[in-house]
């Protein structure tokens, strides 16, 4: 089951069960299997405060992800900062529902096992972000 929720704000409207779908069928689409996945929305502060405690870093971030995954079975916390996404969407000059998609993906792709430590897996990563975001019905 993929679920959104949201801690100190709004989901926004275009996140809906179009979204979830998009998530199911791009972790199928790298032979695996959706299992729970929470999505919860936050802002800046909120964020901060769970990159303290949990990894005890003090800085902001867009994502963060706790990963319960087994096997092919996909399942994790992710929360993420509406506020991060925004100005990163301005940053990056994308619009805010393509930066949030991104950053939706991005974390259900270090679940399914890929990682962007190095600038070659960056690219990588990056890759699979646009082909995820190729399969959003909005994007093609």
């Amino acid at each position: 089951m993929i679920e959104f929720i949201s801690e100190d704000l709004e989901i926004p409207s275009f996140v809906d069960s179009s979204v979830a779908s998009w998530v199911e069928k791009v972790i199928q689409s790298h032979q695996c299997q959706a299992g729970d996945l929470t999505y919860l929305f936050c802002s800046d502060q909120h964020i901060l405060q769970v990159n303290n405690q949990f990894l005890q870093h003090d800085y902001f971030t867009d994502i963060i992800t706790f990963d319960y995954s087994s096997n092919k079975l996909i399942a994790g916390d992710l929360v993420i900062s509406l506020d991060t996404v925004k100005s990163n969407s301005e940053l990056f000059n994308t619009s805010f529902q393509e930066e949030l998609l991104r950053v939706i993906i991005h974390g259900v792709l270090h679940l399914i096992g890929f990682t962007d430590q190095t600038d070659d897996e960056k690219q990588e990563m990056r890759a699979l972000e646009n082909k995820a975001l190729s399969l959003f019905p909005t994007f093609r």
